[in-house]
């Protein structure tokens, strides 16, 4: 159960990634029908002011680190990659005795790099920031970094790349937690997407290229509000007035991932949602899916989700269904 989250600061803090993890866990949200977290922000010095990377501006913690003992999840936004891989050693312990308590560890870029001298990353998979991948994967040979998602999930530890990948990791663990309409009002208020396809290799740095004018949105939308029909990916070209080639090349460019691919992930997020919401059998939510049958809906669903459709909506259906 996600109840007590622990937000763990250190010196020249980046304020956007910290900011992330307060809009998701920080505020009160139970107007929407959403839990309050007790949520408290940390440093090794409570009320000392912290300085950030943005000129002129300080945080004061107002918990210490004992804070992280009993907290659900401890979150460390990202900091400066020290060069001597020496962080403040009170705030690497208390990490480290957080985790073996039980807590899950979520990192938001670099904060990877703390995680990592706290030996979390031994033996797992992981991802930072691109600028940082080659970085991490030196200094902790033993751990798989991944340079192309946003996220890892590896159950008590979840890293995530640069910046704003850092919603897309919150999110998933509030959904993971909490279902996938917590996460969708969550992602609402922030007027953000609930569920990003693609990875960060959408975002390293390249030759610019020029982009077409023209813009995919209104196909994107048709196919989102049509998800139980059958779609070729010659069909929504010819919808969209463009070549098959031309179109599944602008269609990457501009989702990060297939037209296949992108159909699958939003076909199986409307199952969540039918799951949570709804008593109707599997064959009925394959077909509302687009999935056709239940063998195929539990199929992607199990290979994107983790579980069977059964046990998802054991854990997150709604009580009266």
């Amino acid at each position: 159960m996600l109840s007590k989250v622990a937000v763990v600061l250190n010196e020249n803090l980046a304020m956007f990634e910290f900011g992330v993890v307060c809009e998701v866990f920080g505020l009160d949200r139970r107007d929407d029908g959403l839990p309050l977290f007790d949520f408290r922000v940390c440093g090794a010095e409570p009320g000392r002011p912290l300085r950030s990377a943005s000129p002129g501006v300080a945080v004061t913690p107002a918990y210490g680190l004992d804070e992280l003992r009993n907290a659900d999840l401890v979150a460390v936004p990202a900091f400066p990659v020290a060069a001597d891989d020496q962080y403040d050693a009170r705030i690497v312990d208390a990490v480290r005795d957080a985790a073996a308590a039980g807590a899950t560890v979520l990192t938001v870029c670099s904060g990877a790099f703390l995680a990592g001298a706290a030996g979390l990353l031994d033996g797992r998979k992981c991802t930072t920031h691109w600028r940082y991948v080659e970085l991490l994967a030196r200094r902790y040979p033993s751990a798989t970094v991944d340079p192309d998602v946003l996220f890892v999930d590896e159950g008590a530890l979840i890293t995530s790349a640069g910046t704003a990948a850092g919603i897309d990791a919150c999110l998933h663990l509030v959904r993971r937690e909490l279902g996938s309409t917590a996460a969708n009002k969550i992602a609402r208020r922030m007027v953000v997407p609930p569920q990003r396809d693609g990875g960060q290799r959408q975002f390293i740095e390249r030759p610019v290229v020029e982009r077409p004018a023209d813009s995919l949105a209104d196909i994107v939308q048709w196919m989102t509000e049509h998800l139980d029909l059958p779609h070729t990916v010659e069909d929504l070209a010819a919808r969209a007035a463009l070549s098959t080639r031309t179109f599944a090349r602008r269609f990457v460019a501009e989702t990060g991932t297939t037209p296949v691919k992108w159909l699958t992930t939003q076909r199986v997020l409307q199952a969540q949602h039918l799951l949570e919401d709804t008593a109707l059998d599997l064959e009925t939510i394959a077909t509302r899916s687009g999935f056709g049958s239940a063998a195929l809906l539990r199929h992607h669903f199990q290979r994107q989700i983790g579980i069977a459709p059964t046990e998802y909506r054991r854990r997150f259906g709604d009580g009266r269904y």
